[in-house]
């Protein structure tokens, strides 16, 4: 029986679901879990009295501040965080000899300051917020610059298949006075200082979005994995359950066929054995089976993994019908 690897690929994906549905939720219930601070300075008293053995994730909200804050060259705002990318845009010759746009990163430059988030109570610093999940970075500036054409480029770009058209320069920035939400652990060193960072097992987010809708926002998202994979799951094991009867029926009508062609051969056999001829039209009847089950299962190969180079059509692809007529006894 050959493989339905469509019921097997609906099944997969429905696990797959099953597991990111599991994921988003345990991420909701543990950020349900997580103390909030209402201020900096009630995290401060916070950390005063917790234990200084077990890690303390807390959610803390503020307006991103920075005594060294840097200026994007294009637009000339104020951030924290700035990214900046170059591309290549350029058309190039396809296999079908046709024009399409395609680009490639030239430059891709990060860099970041010590930043502090300040509700008016206190500050508290934020570190490795760029690999926190739910940051998002404000798209400053998109300059595209033309590139200039001259005889020995354009040559060059002949000869290459290629056509420059220009460099497009973005610029992306978490601005200064941003509000957000920070989810992770909180330590205090010596002199005071509060850091968030990222825990060693924990939830760790950097988001513009309060506590409450990161909360709703994965519920909503385990409940979406959950509907599709209970989709893919019943799709998955209806082309499975259908691949397994049509099987068991092809050889349920195998197994009748080859009972009858026997029979009949056997009632033929003993008349002819009646009569004095035993094997007269016997073997007509079990080579007209062997023929057509060969035929029927050589069909059905791929034309790659047939012996001897058959090259049967499948008798569906044909059009045909092929009637096994057993004569009456």
């Amino acid at each position: 029986m050959l493989i339905p690897w469509g019921g097997v690929g609906c099944c997969l994906s429905a696990a797959a679901l099953y597991l990111l549905g599991r994921s988003s939720g345990r991420d909701a219930e543990v950020l349900r879990s997580v103390a909030r601070a209402g201020s900096m300075k009630d995290l401060a008293a916070i950390l005063d009295t917790a234990s200084k053995v077990l890690p303390l994730v807390v959610a803390v909200s503020g307006r991103v501040g920075s005594d060294t804050p840097l200026i994007c060259q294009q637009s000339g705002m104020r951030g924290v965080i700035v990214e900046e990318t170059a591309e290549q845009h350029f058309l190039k010759h396809n296999d079908a000899g046709s024009w399409i746009q395609d680009s490639a990163v030239m430059l891709s430059v990060s860099k970041e300051v010590p930043w502090y988030l300040d509700d008016g109570t206190g500050r508290v610093f934020v570190v490795g917020a760029r690999g926190a999940a739910g940051l998002v970075l404000t798209v400053a500036s998109e300059v595209f610059e033309e590139s200039g054409r001259t005889l020995v480029r354009g040559t060059l770009d002949y000869l290459q298949g290629l056509k420059m058209l220009g460099v497009k320069r973005t610029e992306r920035v978490l601005p200064t006075g941003t509000s957000l939400t920070v989810v992770g652990e909180a330590i205090k060193d010596d002199v005071g200082t509060i850091r968030i960072q990222r825990p060693h097992k924990g939830p760790f987010y950097v988001s513009p979005k309060s506590i409450d809708q990161l909360i709703m926002n994965l519920g909503k998202w385990a409940k979406l994995y959950e509907l599709a994979s209970m989709g893919f799951a019943a799709f998955g094991v209806f082309l499975l359950t259908k691949r397994a009867l049509q099987h068991f029926l092809e050889r349920k009508r195998r197994h009748e066929l080859q009972k009858r062609v026997h029979a009949a051969a056997a009632q033929r056999q003993a008349r002819e054995a009646e009569g004095g001829n035993a094997t007269s039209d016997v073997w007509p009847h079990v080579l007209l089976y062997e023929l057509l089950f060969s035929f029927d299962e050589l069909s059905t190969l791929p034309e790659k993994n047939r012996p001897s180079c058959e090259n049967f059509p499948p008798l569906t692809a044909l059009g045909c019908k092929v009637w096994y007529f057993i004569p009456p006894g």
